[in-house]
């Protein structure tokens, strides 16, 4: 059986360290705001090369927490992609905003920018860019369009830490920079944890507020906030866990390039535009015969997923706002997708298998 990610694996590898840092954790008793959530912010932050990195309880939180800080609310639009997980068109509605989709770039499946000028509206107050699967999208273009049209930029990075495009990391380019430590992600905890990249001190102190109850100090509340923090046994694995992310990342890259290799002469691998390093989140192919290639690669006990089946303006809960709305390069890429298994300890021979699990399928 291969598994489409081995935490267990990883967890082995890195054991002694985690269980020290866990058990330190659990004698200090202190463990909401605690030590290790203040060292991982500032390692997080200095990792990242931003200012200040405030940590929450999800990506899907650091999502909210930043579009409320932004001052996006009712009546507002933001743009953003169709593809791409449910979380980041929420973060949106939650705050009251519309989101708007725009189509993708078939190649890198992120946001195309030449769609987003003929998207705003006088109600525009925002772009959400997502690097999905780990591929920066295309920074530099949407940033001009930001700046040109006086929008803010708010990144989704939760499958993303550690990638950067033009040596920037994700995360560092817009006013926030929205991670997830989801336990699958390229750097994961073992359970929900969040953190948003703040530009300025003063956005950064938004979001402490937000996250903490409206609270700066013990029972004094200014704003209605949420609870919404990273908890201490979660910073003290993510502290373990941050010292190998580049190592993480290059052992992914390892693997999504020998599939590349072995498969690029029989369906469409993943693009790399040689700007912004892809981290490889997910290692997603393109191929008009998917139901054949899972259907194979679950015969030979190989996992496999589609990431995502239905673009956010087919999903039933944007029905209404999104009627009469086609996307066609987003609508193509759904239709086609099928992500292979992919993580740092994944061993050649395991990469083989599978990569001749999906020529079985497409060519006998």
């Amino acid at each position: 059986m291969i598994p489409m990610v081995d935490l267990k694996s990883q967890y082995h590898n890195l054991k002694e360290e985690i269980d020290r840092a866990v058990i330190e954790a659990l004698e200090s008793t202190h463990f909401i705001l605690g030590p290790n959530v203040a060292s991982f912010e500032k390692e997080a932050a200095a990792f990242l090369g931003v200012p200040h990195a405030v940590s929450c309880a999800s990506g899907t939180d650091a999502l909210h927490l930043a579009v409320l800080a932004a001052g996006i609310g009712a009546g507002d639009e933001v743009i953003t992609t169709p593809f791409t997980f449910i979380a980041t068109a929420e973060a949106i509605c939650y705050a009251g905003a519309k989101p708007v989709f725009v189509d993708i770039d078939p190649r890198s499946f992120n946001i195309n920018p030449d769609m987003i000028e003929s998207a705003i509206t006088p109600r525009t107050k925002a772009v959400i860019p997502v690097h999905l699967f780990g591929q920066p999208a295309d920074l530099p273009a949407i940033r001009d369009i930001c700046v040109r049209r006086d929008l803010l930029l708010i990144e989704d990075c939760a499958q993303s830490f550690g990638a950067d495009i033009n040596e920037v990391k994700t995360g560092a380019t817009g006013s926030f920079g929205c991670f997830s430590f989801f336990p699958s992600k390229n750097l994961g905890c073992y359970g929900d944890g969040g953190m948003i990249a703040c530009a300025t001190e003063e956005l950064a102190e938004k979001i402490k507020l937000l996250r903490n109850h409206g609270s700066r100090a013990r029972y004094h509340h200014s704003v209605i906030g949420f609870n919404s923090r990273l908890d201490e046994i979660q910073a003290a694995i993510l502290r373990v866990k941050l010292k190998r992310i580049d190592t993480f990342n290059r052992e992914r890259k390892r693997v999504a390039h020998l599939y590349s290799e072995l498969l690029r002469d029989i369906v469409e691998t993943p693009f790399e535009d040689g700007i912004g390093t892809h981290i490889y989140h997910q290692y997603t192919l393109l191929s008009d015969r998917r139901d054949r290639i899972i259907a194979r690669l679950a015969e030979k006990g190989i996992s496999s997923a589609i990431y995502y089946p239905i673009p956010l303006h087919r999903q039933e809960v944007f029905k209404s706002s999104c009627a009469g709305i086609s996307l066609p390069r987003a609508e193509s890429v759904a239709s086609k997708c099928i992500s292979l298994p992919i993580y740092p300890e994944m061993p050649e021979e395991s990469v083989r298998m599978v990569a001749e699990g999906v020529r079985e399928a497409l060519i006998g």
